[in-house]
């Protein structure tokens, strides 16, 4: 029981660091998740118990529901749009990364054969686009990029993790054949990709039956480990089946739940991923004395070289290949078969420092076995272990804290006025369909004249309005017109009118005429039409 209980206060003290971390973090220019791995750093080398990376765990507990939580977030058909580039840095850049860190490491430490360094290569060529993702919304990244940093974080892991186990076997078991190994990798892909969307596939069969928030919630959150656990259990990519279940929830999800349903759900993994993401960030900081305590007799300049060259493979290889694919296509004109432009050199740059690594690299470099299948040590493990953790928090912190400053340099923005724009003409096209089908109603004689009259005014009055913000829009990118403060002052009026509201309500719960089940309904309405405003 007293084992529990210092668990409990442990875990509890977890949530409060991330607590404090995030309510710094919004008052000062640091980066939440870079300020977790300094608070975890700093937990490390005080008195106490440390978390422990226990790699199985963070493998099949923590990867599964972040990796569904960033495909939930994304965009199939944006993704779609820019597939070859996101292929490109997803699987050929992971390998190439994977193969020159291996390459170099060998190189400097004769006795780590190319497998055995290509297990280190693999283990930190896959970016976690985590920090980079929620630092580049913060500053305004454009669409397009945040979809290639995210897809790439996304599909690279699947790469990543095949690759290291081929790595692994070969250097357990002394040798594995090109084929078999290109064989692997195909079967793990393709496998990962089948369950995928068979997973997707009977989510969406389900959904009808579904219209219960708290069912559509249980389903959505057991989804991303039901993907991973049938993955693992065919010996394919689970990372990759969770990756496409996500994706395709995602893209079929508005036409089949309720919307009680999406706004219960999108709480509940705002939360999840909130929790999640603090802990892992923490993790990492908190693995400094793990990687430290197996180094005491490795010599000094043998350590140096192994950091210096892994570090080098990491952070050169991605601007070149960025520069190969892209910039040098981009400045010759040539399109590349693809239905986007290749990135310029501004972009590219911005791709380049989101690379940072993340809890991905650590989970799988904790998780090389100890001895080889003749018993004896893996060779240098340990020295893997630090050369892969140097990078994770070289790229973090490093290209974590300068990230938002290089994209203000850079001038690399979204617009906000175009964004406007199409929210605006979305919903007046949305306004047309919905007094179309007033009209369709009336003449099969469903609806009453007098009751759609009034229901098409509204609608007439609503649609007004947006064709006015449309103009307005329009005059204000023309230099004519600016915003006028009035439009200003009329949403803080609603803001006003809707907190007058809640206070009532719970002036009533207060006195005992309204029940505290009625006052949450009467709150959930008011919360959706405040969700509905400007910045709501």
């Amino acid at each position: 029981m007293g084992h529990l209980l210092a668990v409990v206060a442990f875990v509890l003290a977890m949530l409060v660091v991330i607590l404090v971390a995030r309510l710094i973090a919004d008052r000062l220019p640091v980066p939440y998740t870079v300020l977790l791995v300094l608070l975890g750093l700093l937990d490390a080398l005080l008195p106490g118990p440390d978390l422990r990376l226990n790699p199985e765990l963070v493998l099949v507990l923590l990867i599964p529901p972040l990796l569904y939580i960033a495909a939930l977030r994304s965009s199939l058909l944006a993704i779609r749009a820019d597939w070859q580039p996101i292929t490109s840095l997803s699987v050929v850049l992971v390998l190439i990364t994977a193969f020159a860190v291996g390459g170099l490491v060998a190189l400097v430490v004769p006795r780590i054969t190319l497998a055995a360094g290509v297990v280190l290569g693999a283990a930190v060529a896959p970016p976690d686009p985590v920090a980079a993702l929620s630092i580049g919304r913060r500053a305004g990244l454009p669409p397009r990029l945040l979809t290639l940093i995210g897809g790439e974080g996304m599909l690279n892991d699947a790469t990543a993790i095949t690759t290291w186990q081929v790595a692994v076997a070969a250097t357990v078991s002394g040798g594995v054949s090109v084929a078999l190994a290109a064989g692997k990798f195909l079967l793990a892909a393709g496998g990962g990709l089948a369950i995928g969307l068979a997973v997707a596939y009977l989510i969406r069969l389900a959904r009808p039956l579904l219209r219960d928030p708290l069912l559509s919630n249980t389903v959505s959150l057991a989804t991303p480990f039901a993907a991973y656990l049938a993955g693992e259990e065919a010996h394919v990519s689970g990372v990759l089946a969770v990756v496409i279940a996500g994706l395709m929830a995602s893209h079929h999800s508005p036409a089949g739940e309720s919307g009680a349903s999406r706004l219960q759900l999108d709480a509940v993994w705002q939360f999840v991923d909130y929790v999640l993401e603090g802990l892992v960030f923490l993790l990492i900081g908190q693995q400094l004395p793990a990687v430290l305590r197996g180094l005491k007799t490795e010599p000094a300049d043998l350590t140096t070289a192994a950091i210096l060259v892994t570090l080098a493979g990491v952070l050169l290889v991605r601007p070149l290949w960025l520069f190969l694919t892209q910039v040098i296509p981009y400045r010759l004109g040539w399109n590349l078969g693809y239905r986007n432009p290749p990135l310029n050199g501004r972009e590219a740059t911005a791709v380049t420092w989101a690379g940072t690594r993340g809890v991905i690299t650590l989970a799988v470099i904790f998780a090389v076995p100890v001895t080889t299948a003749a018993g004896r040590p893996f060779p240098d493990r340990d020295l893997l272990l630090l050369c892969a953790y140097m990078v994770v928090l070289v790229t973090l912190v490093g290209q974590g804290l300068t990230f938002a400053p290089l994209l203000r340099w850079l001038g690399l923005r979204s617009d906000p006025a175009e964004e406007a724009q199409v929210k605006h003409e979305a919903r007046l096209a949305g306004l047309r369909a919905a007094m179309q089908a007033l009209t369709e109603m009336q003449a099969d004689h469903a609806l009453p004249a007098e009751i759609a009259g009034p229901l098409r005014d509204s609608l007439q009055r609503h649609a007004d309005r947006e064709r006015e913000r449309l103009s307005l829009l329009d005059e204000a990118e023309e230099g004519e017109v600016p915003v006028p403060p009035a439009q200003e002052a009329l949403i803080q009026a609603h803001y006003a009118v809707i907190d007058a509201q809640r206070e009532e309500l719970l002036r009533w719960r207060d006195s005992g005429r309204l029940s505290d089940h009625l006052l949450r309904q009467l709150q959930q309405e008011l919360d959706l039409q405040e969700r509905s405003l400007p910045g709501g």
